[in-house]
């Protein structure tokens, strides 16, 4: 059944969720791009919390409605708790979405793969698939995982972000043709 809270009420909450348990003013931080903020996102936080991770699985959905995706997924860490609420809510939204994860290396035992969560002998090759990310700064992390996908043979429709940091995701997405969009951005944070 699908759910009766709006995406603009989901958002507004979701706001405040990750600013009481994901957004930080109060140290200097380095950023997975190198560089240094005096602000960050932890996203762990809110996408472990019960209606934070709700809330931005549905928003998920909502930005994947129109599109002709067959599953959802991102670099581990960050995307691998966003995956996998979304998978599992959107059985309850009538919207089944499959996730899958792609290691930074492969494991040196087991399966030896890249790209995690598909049952044995099935690959990417030939599925539409739009990446997730956590937090958003440069986009190099996202890049690296549509390279890890496209190697696998996967058509990359786009990338989703929980939160964009405004500082140049955006223009290296263009850049390299892969179409972007972001839940929340720095700016509902600093307004």
């Amino acid at each position: 059944m699908p759910s009766a809270i709006t995406p603009q009420a989901a958002k507004m909450r979701l706001i405040e969720i990750v600013r009481r348990r994901s957004y930080g003013t109060d140290v200097e931080i380095k950023l997975a791009s190198g560089r240094i903020s005096n602000f960050y996102f932890n996203m762990k936080p809110t996408m472990l919390d019960p209606q934070g991770s709700y809330l931005l699985a549905l928003l998920v959905l909502d930005a994947l409605k129109d599109t002709a995706c067959d599953a959802v997924g991102g670099l581990e860490m960050g995307a691998v708790p966003m995956a996998a609420t979304v998978a599992a809510i959107s059985v309850a939204e009538d919207q089944p979405m499959p996730a899958f994860f792609i290691r930074k290396q492969a494991k040196q035992h087991g399966t030896q793969s890249l790209v995690e969560g598909l049952p044995r002998g099935e690959t990417l090759a030939g599925k539409r698939v739009v990446i997730l990310e956590d937090v958003t700064t440069t986009g190099g992390s996202a890049l690296q995982a549509i390279e890890a996908v496209k190697a696998d043979g996967a058509i990359v429709l786009g990338v989703i972000t929980a939160v964009d940091r405004l500082e140049g995701a955006a223009a290296a997405f263009a850049a390299a043709g892969v179409p972007f969009q972001a839940i929340l951005t720095v700016a509902d944070f600093q307004a």
